[in-house]
């Protein structure tokens, strides 16, 4: 059995990549992660961490504590018609109270705000974070596994890819490019400071001290390109709903110029794996499984990722990589699967409901509130699983994922 540290290359430093990184280091593997941006940038708007992985960053000494007095706390939601008629409200009760259930906090901020956090702690434990680094080809043999970043051929035990939606890991694992398809729905979403909303009476009871967000999702039936996100524009938003309430149209005419962007929403089938043909490779995050945003997952289940394909590389040695890759992968897809169930029926429920229905049954829209989604402990559930699951590997070596979404 060699000595040596086991050797990681990771692909992406979202919030997958940065877990995994993080959790490949506290076991004392050698890390490097690469990213194709030549700084850290503060992408994004609000971004909502389920209490799942509240208990990752828990897990992160200081994460925690740096994250409370960033992120958003409220008890529940409104839930009202386009028009302003109040339906329900949904409670969860007091913070502390919902941390208490499900042994981890929600953390709801925006993204680049959480990111940093993670990045700093991830620079803390000691990953080597390379800037700059895009990489142009993967490659993989029967002993090591690598990637070629600006005509430098570097090489590892093995590679997580969490690369994103536009993964080219993905090629290298199916063998082909797959194209994304539309949902039909596109999302406008606007991070904004709050001084137009503050000016206006129908809107000044809306604004936080600083900085608001507001998300309007829409039909949309142009074809999926690539990119898929386009500047938005305030009269084009307010003929997205010509009929909704004024307030409605007051928050979007209060949103100042540059900073409103259209997001496609788009998805990919379930892929066939998330491993490459010689198990050195695996994809983690929207690499491996793009989320609608509906199931407000997506970014938890990609930490989860991280966390379990750490686990499984500790548990089987550097001398059993390949094993580790199909068992995280087994361990993985069941789940993942059925929690991105979860952004289709929610998404169903909100943008296709009956309002008569709803009137009669507003508890119909409230936000499902899943214990196996939430209070689950990712780490401890692969540590107990890891073994059975490797045996069940070898005595079912042809076994494939249920792939039925």
């Amino acid at each position: 059995m060699s000595t040596e540290p086991l050797k990681v290359l990771i692909v992406g430093a979202g919030f997958g990549g940065l877990t995994a990184a993080i959790e490949c280091r506290k076991k004392g593997f050698s890390v490097i992660l690469f990213e194709g941006n030549k700084t850290r940038r503060q992408l994004g708007d609000i971004i909502s961490f389920g209490s799942n992985s509240g208990r990752i960053f828990r897990s992160w000494p200081g994460v925690e504590e740096k994250l409370d007095p960033l992120c958003h706390h409220s008890d529940g939601l409104d839930f009202r018609t386009y028009d302003d008629e109040f339906l329900c409200r949904q409670t969860w009760g007091a913070e502390a109270d919902w941390g208490k259930r499900f042994n981890g906090t929600e953390h709801r901020c925006h993204r680049g705000e959480i990111h940093e956090v993670c990045w700093n702690h991830a620079l803390e434990v000691g990953v080597d974070i390379r800037l700059g680094s895009k990489v142009q080809e993967y490659f993989e043999t029967d002993t090591e596994a690598g990637v070629v970043v600006n005509g430098e051929r570097i090489a590892g035990d093995v590679v997580l890819a969490s690369d994103g939606v536009r993964s080219l890991a993905r090629t290298i694992v199916l063998g082909f490019e797959d194209k994304p398809k539309s949902s039909g729905y596109a999302v406008y979403r606007a991070w904004m400071p709050t001084d137009g909303l503050k000016k206006n009476p129908s809107t000044a009871w809306l604004a936080n001290p600083d900085k608001d967000l507001w998300v309007l999702t829409h039909k949309d039936e142009a074809n999926v390109e690539e990119s898929w996100s386009a500047p938005g524009y305030v009269e084009e938003a307010i003929k997205a709903i010509p009929d909704w309430a004024p307030i409605c149209h007051d928050i979007i005419r209060a949103t100042p110029e540059g900073c409103l962007v259209d997001w496609k929403l788009v998805f990919r089938d379930p892929l066939p794996t998330w491993i490459s043909p010689k198990r050195r490779i695996a994809l983690i995050g929207d690499a491996a499984h793009p989320f609608l945003p509906t199931s407000i997952q997506g970014a938890s289940q990609s930490m989860e990722d991280g966390v379990t394909a750490a686990v499984c590389l500790e548990l089987a040695g550097k001398q059993n990589v390949q094993e580790a890759i199909r068992v995280y992968e087994k361990i993985r897809y069941p789940r993942v699967l059925a929690t991105q169930r979860t952004g289709v029926t929610n998404r169903d429920a909100w943008h296709k409901a009956d309002f008569d229905y709803v009137r009669k049954n507003p508890e119909s829209v409230k936000l499902p509130r899943l214990d196996w989604v939430l209070n689950f402990d990712c780490e401890k559930h692969a540590y107990d699983v890891y073994q059975e699951t490797a045996e069940f590997l070898k005595e079912n070596p042809g076994w494939e994922p249920d792939r039925t979404l």
